[in-house]
Protein backbone atom coordinates (compact mmCIF):
# COMPACT_ATOMS: atom_id res chain seq x y z
CA UNK A 1 0.00 0.00 0.00
CA UNK A 2 1.43 3.37 -1.03
CA UNK A 3 1.62 6.37 1.28
CA UNK A 4 -0.92 8.15 -0.93
CA UNK A 5 -3.37 5.26 -0.66
CA UNK A 6 -2.95 5.21 3.12
CA UNK A 7 -3.66 8.92 3.39
CA UNK A 8 -6.73 8.72 1.14
CA UNK A 9 -8.17 5.93 3.29
CA UNK A 10 -7.53 8.00 6.42
CA UNK A 11 -9.17 11.09 4.92
CA UNK A 12 -12.16 9.01 3.84
CA UNK A 13 -12.70 7.86 7.42
CA UNK A 14 -13.56 11.51 8.14
CA UNK A 15 -15.43 12.32 4.93
CA UNK A 16 -18.40 13.80 6.80
CA UNK A 17 -16.11 16.49 8.20
CA UNK A 18 -14.42 17.38 4.90
CA UNK A 19 -14.76 20.89 3.49
CA UNK A 20 -12.79 22.93 0.93
CA UNK A 21 -10.80 24.32 3.85
CA UNK A 22 -9.11 20.91 4.37
CA UNK A 23 -6.12 21.84 2.20
CA UNK A 24 -3.97 18.80 3.02
CA UNK A 25 -6.74 16.38 2.12
CA UNK A 26 -7.49 18.30 -1.06
CA UNK A 27 -3.81 18.17 -2.09
CA UNK A 28 -3.82 14.37 -1.86
CA UNK A 29 -7.17 14.01 -3.59
CA UNK A 30 -6.24 16.35 -6.43
CA UNK A 31 -3.10 14.27 -6.99
CA UNK A 32 -5.22 11.14 -7.40
CA UNK A 33 -7.51 12.95 -9.86
CA UNK A 34 -4.51 14.10 -11.88
CA UNK A 35 -3.22 10.52 -12.04
CA UNK A 36 -6.67 9.31 -13.14
CA UNK A 37 -6.81 12.01 -15.78
CA UNK A 38 -3.44 10.94 -17.21
CA UNK A 39 -4.15 7.21 -17.02
CA UNK A 40 -1.59 6.50 -14.29
CA UNK A 41 -4.37 5.15 -12.05
CA UNK A 42 -7.59 3.27 -12.78
CA UNK A 43 -10.67 2.74 -10.68
CA UNK A 44 -10.91 -0.89 -11.80
CA UNK A 45 -9.38 -3.41 -14.19
CA UNK A 46 -9.72 -7.04 -15.22
CA UNK A 47 -7.02 -9.05 -13.46
CA UNK A 48 -5.08 -12.03 -14.83
CA UNK A 49 -7.71 -14.39 -13.45
CA UNK A 50 -10.46 -12.64 -15.39
CA UNK A 51 -12.07 -11.02 -12.35
CA UNK A 52 -12.80 -7.31 -12.03
CA UNK A 53 -10.48 -5.76 -9.45
CA UNK A 54 -11.79 -2.53 -7.91
CA UNK A 55 -9.28 -0.08 -6.45
CA UNK A 56 -11.53 1.17 -3.69
CA UNK A 57 -9.17 3.87 -2.46
CA UNK A 58 -9.27 5.56 -5.88
CA UNK A 59 -13.07 5.68 -5.76
CA UNK A 60 -12.81 7.08 -2.25
CA UNK A 61 -10.69 9.92 -3.60
CA UNK A 62 -13.39 10.79 -6.15
CA UNK A 63 -16.04 10.84 -3.42
CA UNK A 64 -13.82 13.06 -1.29
CA UNK A 65 -13.36 15.44 -4.21
CA UNK A 66 -17.03 16.41 -4.13
CA UNK A 67 -16.63 17.38 -0.46
CA UNK A 68 -13.39 19.28 -1.03
CA UNK A 69 -14.47 21.37 -4.01
CA UNK A 70 -16.75 24.42 -3.98
CA UNK A 71 -19.30 25.26 -6.64
CA UNK A 72 -17.86 27.52 -9.31
CA UNK A 73 -18.91 29.05 -12.60
CA UNK A 74 -17.46 27.47 -15.73
CA UNK A 75 -17.59 29.29 -19.06
CA UNK A 76 -17.07 27.50 -22.36
CA UNK A 77 -17.54 29.89 -25.26
CA UNK A 78 -21.11 31.19 -25.02
CA UNK A 79 -22.11 28.44 -22.56
CA UNK A 80 -22.13 28.79 -18.78
CA UNK A 81 -22.14 25.98 -16.21
CA UNK A 82 -22.15 25.85 -12.42
CA UNK A 83 -20.48 22.80 -10.91
CA UNK A 84 -17.74 21.47 -8.63
CA UNK A 85 -15.71 19.63 -11.26
CA UNK A 86 -13.87 20.95 -14.29
CA UNK A 87 -13.75 19.51 -17.80
CA UNK A 88 -10.92 17.74 -19.59
CA UNK A 89 -8.84 19.70 -22.05
CA UNK A 90 -5.68 19.46 -24.16
CA UNK A 91 -7.20 16.87 -26.50
CA UNK A 92 -4.74 17.51 -29.32
CA UNK A 93 -1.78 16.50 -27.16
CA UNK A 94 -3.68 13.42 -25.98
CA UNK A 95 -4.44 12.32 -29.55
CA UNK A 96 -8.20 12.31 -28.91
CA UNK A 97 -10.77 13.48 -31.46
CA UNK A 98 -13.60 15.42 -29.83
CA UNK A 99 -16.51 16.80 -31.83
CA UNK A 100 -18.51 19.88 -30.79
CA UNK A 101 -21.11 18.92 -28.24
CA UNK A 102 -18.95 16.27 -26.57
CA UNK A 103 -17.57 16.68 -23.06
CA UNK A 104 -15.57 14.69 -20.56
CA UNK A 105 -14.89 15.50 -16.94
CA UNK A 106 -11.34 15.85 -15.70
CA UNK A 107 -10.43 12.64 -13.89
CA UNK A 108 -11.65 10.46 -16.74
CA UNK A 109 -9.03 8.96 -19.05
CA UNK A 110 -9.27 8.93 -22.84
CA UNK A 111 -6.62 6.89 -24.64
CA UNK A 112 -5.02 8.00 -27.91
CA UNK A 113 -7.29 7.32 -30.86
CA UNK A 114 -10.55 7.71 -28.93
CA UNK A 115 -13.31 9.49 -30.84
CA UNK A 116 -16.02 11.36 -28.96
CA UNK A 117 -19.07 12.24 -31.01
CA UNK A 118 -21.47 14.58 -29.17
CA UNK A 119 -21.45 12.49 -25.99
CA UNK A 120 -20.45 12.51 -22.31
CA UNK A 121 -17.76 10.78 -20.24
CA UNK A 122 -17.89 11.08 -16.45
CA UNK A 123 -15.12 11.19 -13.85
CA UNK A 124 -13.30 7.94 -13.10
CA UNK A 125 -14.15 6.40 -16.47
CA UNK A 126 -11.38 4.80 -18.54
CA UNK A 127 -11.73 4.54 -22.35
CA UNK A 128 -9.28 2.43 -24.33
CA UNK A 129 -7.49 3.27 -27.59
CA UNK A 130 -9.42 3.29 -30.83
CA UNK A 131 -12.81 3.35 -29.14
CA UNK A 132 -15.70 5.41 -30.50
CA UNK A 133 -18.29 6.93 -28.18
CA UNK A 134 -21.06 7.70 -30.64
CA UNK A 135 -23.69 10.43 -30.64
CA UNK A 136 -25.60 10.88 -27.35
CA UNK A 137 -23.84 7.93 -25.75
CA UNK A 138 -22.94 8.27 -22.08
CA UNK A 139 -20.02 6.67 -20.25
CA UNK A 140 -20.90 6.84 -16.56
CA UNK A 141 -18.61 7.40 -13.59
CA UNK A 142 -15.86 4.78 -13.18
CA UNK A 143 -17.00 2.68 -16.17
CA UNK A 144 -14.15 0.78 -17.84
CA UNK A 145 -14.30 0.66 -21.65
CA UNK A 146 -11.72 -1.39 -23.53
CA UNK A 147 -9.83 -0.84 -26.77
CA UNK A 148 -11.51 -0.70 -30.19
CA UNK A 149 -14.99 -0.69 -28.68
CA UNK A 150 -17.93 0.94 -30.47
CA UNK A 151 -20.61 2.44 -28.24
CA UNK A 152 -23.33 3.19 -30.79
CA UNK A 153 -25.76 6.09 -30.71
CA UNK A 154 -27.61 6.65 -27.46
CA UNK A 155 -25.88 3.87 -25.51
CA UNK A 156 -26.11 4.32 -21.75
CA UNK A 157 -23.16 2.96 -19.76
CA UNK A 158 -24.14 3.34 -16.12
CA UNK A 159 -21.91 4.90 -13.51
CA UNK A 160 -21.18 3.76 -9.99
CA UNK A 161 -19.47 5.68 -7.21
CA UNK A 162 -21.09 4.44 -4.02
CA UNK A 163 -20.41 2.26 -2.20
CA UNK A 164 -16.67 2.44 -2.76
CA UNK A 165 -16.37 -1.31 -3.32
CA UNK A 166 -19.13 -1.47 -5.95
CA UNK A 167 -18.01 -2.95 -9.27
CA UNK A 168 -18.33 -0.59 -12.25
CA UNK A 169 -19.56 -1.51 -15.72
CA UNK A 170 -16.84 -3.19 -17.79
CA UNK A 171 -16.90 -3.37 -21.61
CA UNK A 172 -13.94 -5.38 -22.84
CA UNK A 173 -11.81 -4.97 -25.97
CA UNK A 174 -13.44 -5.18 -29.37
CA UNK A 175 -17.05 -5.19 -28.17
CA UNK A 176 -19.84 -3.58 -30.20
CA UNK A 177 -22.72 -2.15 -28.19
CA UNK A 178 -25.77 -1.46 -30.37
CA UNK A 179 -27.85 1.71 -30.37
CA UNK A 180 -29.83 2.52 -27.22
CA UNK A 181 -28.44 -0.35 -25.17
CA UNK A 182 -28.39 0.23 -21.42
CA UNK A 183 -25.63 -1.48 -19.41
CA UNK A 184 -25.69 -0.63 -15.71
CA UNK A 185 -24.91 -1.61 -12.11
CA UNK A 186 -21.65 -3.45 -12.71
CA UNK A 187 -22.77 -5.53 -15.71
CA UNK A 188 -20.06 -6.73 -18.06
CA UNK A 189 -19.62 -7.45 -21.77
CA UNK A 190 -16.75 -9.73 -22.81
CA UNK A 191 -14.14 -9.33 -25.53
CA UNK A 192 -15.41 -9.11 -29.08
CA UNK A 193 -19.05 -9.52 -28.13
CA UNK A 194 -21.95 -7.79 -29.86
CA UNK A 195 -25.14 -6.55 -28.21
CA UNK A 196 -28.12 -5.96 -30.48
CA UNK A 197 -29.83 -2.58 -30.35
CA UNK A 198 -31.94 -1.84 -27.30
CA UNK A 199 -30.48 -4.57 -25.08
CA UNK A 200 -30.70 -3.94 -21.33
CA UNK A 201 -28.10 -5.62 -19.14
CA UNK A 202 -27.75 -5.49 -15.37
CA UNK A 203 -26.72 -8.03 -12.71
CA UNK A 204 -30.30 -9.28 -12.26
CA UNK A 205 -30.94 -10.03 -15.94
CA UNK A 206 -30.28 -13.66 -16.94
CA UNK A 207 -28.08 -14.31 -19.96
CA UNK A 208 -29.36 -17.44 -21.74
CA UNK A 209 -27.84 -19.61 -24.47
CA UNK A 210 -30.41 -19.91 -27.26
CA UNK A 211 -29.10 -23.32 -28.35
CA UNK A 212 -29.36 -25.02 -24.96
CA UNK A 213 -31.83 -22.85 -23.06
CA UNK A 214 -29.39 -22.81 -20.15
CA UNK A 215 -28.71 -19.71 -18.09
CA UNK A 216 -25.07 -18.80 -18.67
CA UNK A 217 -24.78 -15.96 -16.16
CA UNK A 218 -26.48 -12.91 -14.77
CA UNK A 219 -25.40 -9.54 -16.08
CA UNK A 220 -22.40 -10.87 -18.01
CA UNK A 221 -22.19 -11.59 -21.73
CA UNK A 222 -19.12 -13.81 -22.25
CA UNK A 223 -16.41 -13.25 -24.85
CA UNK A 224 -17.21 -13.45 -28.58
CA UNK A 225 -20.99 -13.73 -28.36
CA UNK A 226 -23.80 -12.12 -30.30
CA UNK A 227 -26.58 -11.34 -27.83
CA UNK A 228 -29.98 -9.69 -28.14
CA UNK A 229 -32.77 -8.54 -25.88
CA UNK A 230 -35.51 -11.11 -25.27
CA UNK A 231 -38.24 -12.11 -22.83
CA UNK A 232 -39.13 -15.33 -21.06
CA UNK A 233 -42.49 -16.39 -19.71
CA UNK A 234 -42.95 -16.56 -15.94
CA UNK A 235 -46.04 -17.45 -13.92
CA UNK A 236 -47.03 -15.55 -10.77
CA UNK A 237 -50.10 -15.72 -8.52
CA UNK A 238 -51.43 -12.67 -10.35
CA UNK A 239 -50.98 -14.14 -13.80
CA UNK A 240 -48.47 -14.92 -16.51
CA UNK A 241 -45.89 -12.29 -17.38
CA UNK A 242 -42.84 -11.89 -19.58
CA UNK A 243 -39.59 -10.86 -17.87
CA UNK A 244 -36.52 -9.54 -19.69
CA UNK A 245 -33.50 -11.65 -20.46
CA UNK A 246 -30.53 -11.50 -22.82
CA UNK A 247 -30.30 -14.25 -25.41
CA UNK A 248 -27.00 -15.46 -26.90
CA UNK A 249 -27.89 -16.31 -30.50
CA UNK A 250 -24.39 -17.06 -31.78
CA UNK A 251 -20.86 -17.80 -30.57
CA UNK A 252 -18.38 -16.08 -32.86
CA UNK A 253 -15.36 -17.78 -34.33
CA UNK A 254 -11.97 -16.12 -34.09
CA UNK A 255 -11.93 -13.05 -36.34
CA UNK A 256 -15.65 -13.24 -37.10
CA UNK A 257 -16.37 -10.36 -34.76
CA UNK A 258 -14.74 -8.05 -37.31
CA UNK A 259 -17.15 -9.00 -40.12
CA UNK A 260 -19.76 -6.29 -39.63
CA UNK A 261 -21.78 -7.22 -42.72
CA UNK A 262 -22.26 -10.80 -41.51
CA UNK A 263 -23.18 -9.61 -38.03
CA UNK A 264 -25.74 -7.15 -39.35
CA UNK A 265 -27.30 -9.89 -41.47
CA UNK A 266 -27.42 -12.22 -38.44
CA UNK A 267 -29.15 -9.62 -36.29
CA UNK A 268 -31.65 -8.80 -39.03
CA UNK A 269 -32.42 -12.50 -39.45
CA UNK A 270 -33.49 -12.50 -35.80
CA UNK A 271 -35.56 -9.36 -36.17
CA UNK A 272 -33.09 -7.12 -34.34
CA UNK A 273 -32.52 -3.58 -35.65
CA UNK A 274 -28.89 -2.61 -36.30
Amino acid sequence: MSDLETRINEWFDHIADMTPENTEARRDVELVITKLDDGQLRVAEVDKGGDVLVHEWVKKAILLLFRLRSMTKIEVGPFEYFDKLDLKSDYERRGVRVLPGASARRGSFLSPGVILMPSYVNIGAWVGPGTMVDTWATVGSCAQIGANVHLAGGVGIGGVLEPANAVPVVIEDGAFIGSRCMIVDGARVGKGSVLGAGTILNPTIPVIDALTGEEVSRGYVPDHCVAVSANRRREFPGGEFFLPCVLIIKRLEEGEQHNKVALNDLLRDHGVPT
